[in-house]
């Protein structure tokens, strides 16, 4: 999985806010943050919910990572080496979706990989 492909995902979502940081760059939607992305470890940090948090970490530890939990979701490291583009587009249009308010969400259809 290259970061290439995590970005055009990110892009295919409605009003999508960048904000970067000098490690990482962050992504919210309408003010509320849904992702990280960490060029130099190639990961990316997404939202969840608790739940779907502990059972990716339970089944690919390599791949997922907690990374903390707040206000009830549980968000997750997922190492971009070690996950395929349909499983991540999925993780990234829910933590886009657990963030978005409804008519966005309504107004925006499931992304394809790219």
């Amino acid at each position: 999985m290259r970061s290439e492909q995590f970005q055009r995902m990110v892009d295919a979502l409605a009003e999508v806010e960048r904000a970067k940081g000098s490690e990482y760059t962050s992504y919210s939607v309408r003010g509320k943050r849904f992702g990280y992305y960490w060029p130099r470890t190639q990961t990316v940090g997404l939202k969840q919910t608790l739940s779907e948090q502990q059972a990716l970490v339970a089944e690919r530890p390599e791949v997922f990572e907690v990374q903390f939990t707040t206000g009830g979701f549980g968000w997750v490291v997922v190492y971009l080496s070690g996950i395929d583009a349909d499983e991540l587009a999925e993780l990234v249009y829910e933590a886009w979706r657990l963030s978005a308010p409804e008519e966005l969400i309504e107004a925006t259809p499931w992304p394809t990989a790219g």
